[in-house]
């Protein structure tokens, strides 16, 4: 068994990758850097050209260590969301819970979205990073269909590349212009669109909102 997959050394590259995935969060991907990494995890600088074939390589490991951070965090409050029949402010409200965050935005959460869209737009110059990017948003499209499953609503897979595309632009739009509020931005534009990519399942007897 060589170093590298030892309990030891497993170790070691699990506080490289956080490491850099945290130094993503707080600076982008100029942050990011041997020397900065191996300081961040207390570790020799030799060790992220030991247990990584390139930076490249430990970068894409921390924009899926990030991805899948939140995406924990999505999971654990769609596993919390009740089986009932939402109408749609309802829904909007929590797809922006998972989406965007809570109603009071945190610097911490503003950062989350800022490193968020910025994984994102790295992967079209990053080849590395396309299947990352691709693995992440199948799980992010599964959540979301079946948070709105749990609403009783009509979630088509295909449709939840709409949705979503229309919360990207307007996360976008309002993390670009500064906006102090992101959600509500967010939120006046699902609530064009929600009915349309998601409607309520049809029950005889009872009339849509």
């Amino acid at each position: 068994m060589s170093t590298a997959v030892t309990p030891k050394g497993e170790r070691r590259r699990q506080a490289l990758v956080k490491a850099a995935a945290d130094l993503l969060l707080e600076g982008g991907f100029d942050a990011v850097r041997h020397r900065s990494v191996a300081s961040r995890a207390d570790l020799p600088l030799a060790s992220t050209t030991y247990y990584f074939e390139s930076l490249d390589d430990l970068i894409a490991k921390a924009v899926e260590y990030n991805g899948n951070r939140d995406l924990a965090v999505m999971r654990s409050r769609v596993e919390d969301v009740t089986h009932r029949h939402r109408g749609l402010e309802s829904t909007v409200d929590l797809l922006l819970d998972l989406l965007v965050g809570p109603a009071l935005i945190s610097m911490d959460c503003r950062e989350r979205l800022i490193s968020r869209y910025e994984r994102f737009t790295a992967s079209a110059r990053r080849p590395e990073l396309r299947g990352v990017q691709s693995r992440l948003g199948m799980q992010l499209h599964d959540l979301l269909t079946e948070a709105l499953r749990r609403s009783e609503r009509v979630a088509r897979q295909e449709q939840m590349r709409r949705l979503v595309a229309a919360v990207d632009g307007a996360l976008l739009t309002a993390l670009g212009e500064h906006d102090s509020d992101v959600r509500a931005l967010t939120r006046s534009m699902l609530l064009d669109v929600v009915d349309v990519v998601a409607p309520a399942v049809q029950q005889p007897g009872r009339a849509q909102p």
